[in-house]
């Protein structure tokens, strides 16, 4: 008799990491309570074994060489992957239902990824109009998911997820800085309102300054730093992708890029990690269009603002909460750029930036540290530092 095994959270990581759906369990054994949670956590089944595993599926070479030959055809293609299964939210609140916040909402309630589907905002009546206009789509869509509308904060009760986008918006000439004061304010009484009404949520915030404000909502809520998220970096490395696509003239899937550091001007485009049609940079742009490239990204922000001489983006950053939220859904998996508290990573402490992480159903799952050029290393403490004058002032 063969002795059992301990099941632990390596093992189920192990096999989240390799795509697997679920976890053996052969008799004898023993799977830890951590290693359950994690499990629960991921999306993934642990079922008793040993598991049947189907007869392969057997066929003469006349029928190999036709399909063989048939791939090799020009017209022929790949067909394309089924979507991953990804868990439904169970309640969704947003706090703001401004440009971004009605964007989310918009997003999520297409996609039915909610059973209920919260907006708050001060404004009377926008919130509650949003819901209701939103809810009028249902018969178009088919979304089973409702939406609700309201102006006080008690409607975040049993959150499973929160997004703050409350707060002033820039004006041209404002750095996101420039925001600390008066939109700390509005951070402290949704933390307030989340710690009491939904202290089981994940928070994901939005509002500028976005990492100084992440350290604010983490402050009011007492929330460990798994459950409190600042969405920059997708938003980022969306802006460096397009900028390298445009530049290569190439399409955007065809590129991978991912940008660090600050929401600001202490952000981090990583060019050592990107590559297009996987191969690295300057396969096909020179080192001058890759600075230009960075450039667009830390400023695209900017550029919006500029144009727009009142507000700014909310279109892609409402995409890219989205991203963050699916990440936690299971829809996708690997590490996405994210603001958390970093407790020594990157040689880093105290401090909220934003480096790549796994998400799960219970917020951040770990932080992924990447192996950087001396330069990158350098503009992530740079970063750092800068977050942190600017919060003791």
């Amino acid at each position: 008799m063969t002795q059992g095994r301990v099941i632990g959270t390596d093992t189920v990581e192990d096999a989240r990491q390799r795509g697997r759906l679920i976890v053996e369990v052969m008799p004898g054994d023993i799977v830890t309570a951590l290693a359950r949670e994690s499990a629960e956590r991921l999306g993934l089944k642990l079922v008793d074994g040993p598991v049947e595993m189907p007869a392969p599926v057997r066929t003469d070479g006349a029928t190999s060489m036709r399909r063989t030959l048939y791939r090799r055809a020009p017209k022929w293609q790949a067909p394309s992957r089924s979507p991953r299964k990804a868990r439904r939210l169970g309640k969704l609140a947003l706090i703001g239902a401004g440009g971004v916040g009605g964007n989310i909402a918009h997003l999520t309630s297409r996609a039915d990824m909610a059973e209920e589907i919260v907006l708050i905002d001060i404004a009377p009546g926008m919130a509650a109009a949003t819901a209701l206009d939103l809810n009028h789509t249902s018969g178009i869509t088919g979304a089973a998911g409702r939406c609700i509308g309201g102006e006080t904060l008690d409607l975040v009760s049993g959150a499973e997820v929160i997004v703050v986008t409350a707060g002033r918006a820039r004006s041209p000439g404002m750095t996101r800085a420039d925001l600390i004061d008066v939109n700390a304010r509005v951070i402290r009484q949704a933390g307030e309102a989340i710690r009491s009404e939904a202290p089981n949520a994940v928070v994901i915030v939005v509002t500028n300054p976005l990492d100084e404000m992440t350290t604010e909502m983490l402050r009011v809520t007492g929330f460990p730093r798994e459950r409190v998220l600042g969405m920059a970096g997708t938003l980022d490395s969306s802006r460096f992708r397009n900028a390298l696509a445009m530049m290569a003239g190439v399409s955007p899937a065809d590129v991978d890029a991912i940008t660090l550091g600050s929401h600001g001007e202490e952000m981090a485009p990583i060019p050592s990690r990107a590559t297009i049609k996987g191969r690295p940079l300057n396969v096909f742009l020179s080192e001058e269009q890759v600075k230009a490239c960075v450039k667009d990204a830390i400023t695209g922000g900017g550029q919006v603002v500029a144009l727009k001489k009142s507000g700014s983006a909310t279109i892609a950053p409402a995409h890219a909460t989205i991203e963050l939220i699916d990440h936690m859904r299971g829809a996708r998996t690997g590490p996405v750029p994210v603001s958390v508290m970093l407790n020594g990573e990157y040689g880093i402490d105290d401090v909220v930036l934003g480096v790549p992480a796994h998400l799960g159903q219970g917020g951040m799952i770990k932080i992924e540290e990447l192996r950087l050029t001396e330069a990158e290393t350098a503009a992530l403490h740079t970063a750092a530092d800068a977050i942190r004058t600017r919060l003791a002032t």
